[in-house]
């Protein structure tokens, strides 16, 4: 599998893919590069809407200019290289999580920062250790922190030196995925509304009416895991064993069922 920066041609074959709907990994195969490298290349340029392979090429020049004549001197961040790790695969396992985050509608440096608490051990990072490991400015930091705050996916504490430290919660998971089963049960109510100023059993009700009762189903199913689910957010290392799977219930026979099995998406939807 071939290493290094991708070349022009190559970017003209992701856009090509890209354009044609094609998964991330099937590009990759094409390119016999890793699909991580693909969905970094996508993600940082414009995302699969609006990604261009000139466009794409003059930035990451640019960047890698910037790179050069930025260079830090002095010792740099060890703590990638902890237990045994490979620096530069941490690296790119961060900027492949980076751009999951960013696809869910985060920023790009609020991505990053969110990035750097979630694959730190302690769990928590201190303003000048984001500083230090992302190589950017106070400023940015603390923008993107606020960001994250006021959106519940950080919180504040002091360790023992009364130093601030950032701290991301498990529990931020379990309130997206209570989020979301709100968000689908409000879809239904309204749903339902337009069956009544549609006229009952007209098929534009009917379809409506359809498209709730799917909707609670989802939004009940959602909630009713992450229910189930919660303490795993709080296991320790090494769990000796995952949760029984829960059957659920079939809205179209009534029936219980085991759960599927869904693929992920090569796209990198969660």
């Amino acid at each position: 599998m071939p290493g290094g920066r991708l070349t022009q041609q190559e970017r003209q074959q992701i856009a090509l893919g890209v354009a044609d709907g094609l998964a991330y990994a099937e590009i990759a195969r094409r390119l016999d590069r890793p699909t991580s490298t693909v969905t970094r290349e996508v993600m940082r340029n414009g995302g699969p809407t609006a990604y261009r392979a000139d466009v794409a090429h003059r930035a990451t020049e640019r960047r890698a200019h910037r790179s050069r004549q930025a260079a830090p001197r002095g010792p740099q961040p060890t703590e990638p290289a902890a237990h045994g790790r490979d620096p530069e695969a941490v690296r790119a396992y961060e900027e492949v999580f980076t751009a999951l985050v960013m696809q869910q509608g985060l920023p790009r440096m609020m991505a990053r920062v969110l990035t750097c608490v979630f694959t730190t051990d302690e769990g928590s990072v201190t303003a000048a250790e984001l500083v230090q490991r992302l190589q950017v400015s106070p400023a940015s930091v603390s923008k993107a922190i606020a960001f994250l705050e006021a959106h519940g996916l950080v919180r504040r504490e002091r360790d023992e030196r009364r130093r601030e430290r950032y701290v991301v919660d498990g529990d931020v998971w379990y309130q997206s995925m209570i989020a979301a089963a709100q968000a689908h049960a409000r879809f239904a109510e309204t749903a339902r509304e337009g069956v009544d100023v549609l006229g009952t059993g007209t098929p534009a009700a009917v379809r409506l009416e359809n498209i709730a009762r799917f909707m609670d189903f989802v939004g009940e199913s959602i909630s009713r895991a992450a229910e189930q689910a919660r303490d795993v957010l709080h296991t320790g290392a090494n769990p000796a064993s995952a949760p029984a799977s829960n059957p659920v219930s079939d809205p179209r026979s009534g029936l219980a069922t085991d759960p599927p099995s869904d693929p992920i998406d090569s796209n990198g939807g969660i």
